[in-house]
């Protein structure tokens, strides 16, 4: 019955939407049909972006990053530590560095795990740039702490599944959708082995992959926006417009497509998103890069983030 009742409730949400498309079906079932699983689809993206930001370890979990500066720290909640954790055992254990590389020494009688097994000794922790990093979990699994890499410098991130960020997160708010802000562009492919500099928000700079550009038109004048990724794989971009710090998230909003058909890739703007820096002050968010400005106001996809107000 729940199945049959699951199923019916679709159809009718179908016929629902399909009256509610920006296009002119003129009373052309294929053109509802369109309409209606545009929508629908673009709905189910939106309830999973918001189910991956609030997943126990998501970017809204969030609570600390602090960096190794000395050759070791001790890390723990504690008054002592020299890394002081805002959640987790008073005296967590020892982190250490040696030659670019990083080691943990856990606290006796503290119980942690490293990659959901039992931690009993001295590890090396790998880094999210190393092929299987180490995330050491504390606090029954809620809490998770890792090592990033950037620009040669290592930190510690720390989350925790009762961060207030994620506990008294207030949703996201987006523009209506727009049939017309889904757009076809050009694929205009690099040479192989492009790079693009990307600065983050800390200042690091890096060298990206940088496969190709897509050029879309757009107002009778045509944009292009420069890819990252992989030349087989998905695309990725980073970028601003003119909503840009009047709507949209000020550091620009990312957007991802899928890999180049017969020479063509499909920006849907509905689907565009703010970084991790939008929730959390601890995120390291890549930047738009120059060739990512565009003149161009996108009023479409997410808006900026409205924190939650401050409990005094």
């Amino acid at each position: 019955m729940g199945m049959k009742t699951g199923w019916l409730g679709m159809a009718m949400l179908l016929g629902v939407l399909a009256g509610c498309g920006d296009g002119d079906t003129s009373g052309d079932a294929a053109g509802k049909v369109v309409d209606a699983r545009f929508l629908a689809d673009n709905a189910a993206w939106r309830e999973e972006r918001k189910s991956q930001l609030l997943a126990p370890d998501g970017w809204t979990s969030l609570v600390g990053l602090h960096w190794i500066e000395l050759k070791s720290h001790f890390i723990g909640s504690g008054p002592a530590s020299g890394i002081k954790l805002v959640v987790g055992p008073p005296k967590m254990g020892m982190v250490a560095q040696q030659e670019g590389r990083i080691f943990f020494t856990p606290e006796r009688g503290v119980e942690l795990t490293l990659n959901g097994e039992p931690l009993k000794g001295r590890i090396e922790l790998q880094s999210d740039r190393d092929a299987t990093p180490g995330v050491i979990g504390f606090d029954e699994g809620k809490g998770a702490l890792s090592v990033i890499e950037r620009g040669g410098r290592h930190a510690l991130r720390v989350k925790h599944a009762d961060a207030e960020s994620r506990t008294r997160f207030v949703g996201l708010d987006y523009w209506p959708l727009q049939e017309a802000w889904r757009l076809e562009g050009r694929y205009v492919p690099h040479p192989p082995g492009k790079t693009l500099t990307i600065v983050d928000v800390i200042g690091v700079a890096n060298e990206s992959p940088n496969p190709g550009a897509v050029e879309f038109e757009r107002d009778g004048k045509t944009f292009r926006l420069e890819a990252l990724g992989s030349p087989e794989g998905p695309l990725f971009f980073v970028f601003a417009d003119r909503t840009s710090g009047h709507g949209s998230y000020p550091a620009g909003r990312f957007l991802d497509a899928e890999p180049p058909r017969d020479g063509k890739v499909v920006l849907d703007f509905n689907r565009a998103y703010n970084p991790p820096c939008a929730f959390t002050p601890y995120a390291t968010c890549p930047l738009p890069p120059a060739e990512n400005r565009l003149d161009l106001l996108v009023d479409a996809g997410e808006k900026a983030y409205a924190k939650p107000i401050k409990v005094l």
